[in-house]
């Protein structure tokens, strides 16, 4: 977590395995606060750009492998970090709303205009539908997403009340040796824990108003939803976000549902071994849909 003053180097070309070079570039959101890591082909194509949301504790490091895989495939994707993580702007976590990180989605979806396809990720799959309640987009994608407040039990008031202003990798369970984690995340390498580990942060930064919003039910209006191509990912292995609820929000949406049952809520994204076939499964859903 940093401000805007330090950002990764702006631009990086490469020529991936079976792929195309590609390179990296940034987008800022001053107004905002807001830093965008983006990996565009190093020639320009006809596919729809691709805006990758995190969830909580992460930023665009989550989504490395994937912009990398998709950007060697001629698709550009930019990776959002919302505010106070990662490359963007500090805040004090008490501030931040489900509200205000989707006021951060919607700003970027305005940046790429009308044909990006939304792609998020715990937290950051409620964020983009609620961001395209009111923001254009040409498909979206779920993968792990938490379920809005018309599919899930409310958190009872005490476990509520109990979530701290800011807090840390602790309350995902993520403060306990590698070794631990293996074991409860199968899909997972040493190498994966330990980077996973390093970059959810040492000390607490994420909202709790938008964590004690999400237990306690975010609503969707499934009306306002725009009628375009969607996805929904789920992971047997998910602690976080039951497959379950994955499922049951994907019929809400009327969207197909691609299970990965060997499969970890990070391991689905992060995983050496297994990130590619989440990834084949996104780039076959663009494909068929000619985004």
């Amino acid at each position: 977590m940093t401000g805007l003053t330090t950002p990764p180097e702006r631009v990086l070309s490469r020529q991936p395995a079976g792929g195309r070079p590609v390179r990296k570039d940034e987008i800022e959101i001053p107004e905002r606060g807001l830093y965008i890591e983006s990996w565009l082909p190093e020639r320009r194509s006809r596919r729809k750009p691709i805006l990758y949301v995190h969830g909580a504790l992460g930023g665009s490091w989550v989504w490395e492998r994937f912009l990398h895989h998709f950007a060697a495939r001629g698709w550009e994707g930019h990776a959002l970090n919302l505010r106070n993580h990662f490359w963007s702007q500090t805040a004090d976590p008490a501030s931040l709303t489900i509200e205000t990180y989707t006021e951060d989605v919607i700003a970027a979806l305005e940046r790429l205009g009308p044909s990006a396809v939304a792609v998020g990720h715990g937290m950051g799959g409620l964020l983009v539908l609620k961001a395209i309640e009111r923001a254009p987009v040409a498909a979206y994608a779920l993968i792990a997403p938490e379920p809005p407040r018309e599919l899930r039990e409310p958190a009872r008031p005490h476990v509520v009340r109990d979530v701290p202003d800011a807090w840390g990798r602790a309350e995902l369970g993520w403060e306990v040796l590698p070794e631990k984690l293996i074991r409860e995340q199968r899909d997972l390498t040493v190498a994966d824990v330990v980077r996973i580990q390093h970059l959810l942060g040492q000390k607490p930064f994420e909202s709790g108003p938008a964590r004690r919003q999400v237990l306690a039910g975010v609503p969707v209006d499934r009306g306002a939803l725009p009628d375009v191509p969607r996805l929904v990912i789920g992971a047997g292995l998910d602690t976080l976000v039951p497959e379950e609820d994955v499922e049951r929000l994907a019929e809400w949406l009327g969207a197909p549902y691609e299970p990965f049952g060997a499969h970890s809520h990070y391991g689905l994204l992060l995983g050496e071994q297994g990130y590619l076939q989440v990834a084949d499964t996104l780039r076959a859903f663009l494909e068929q849909h000619r985004l």
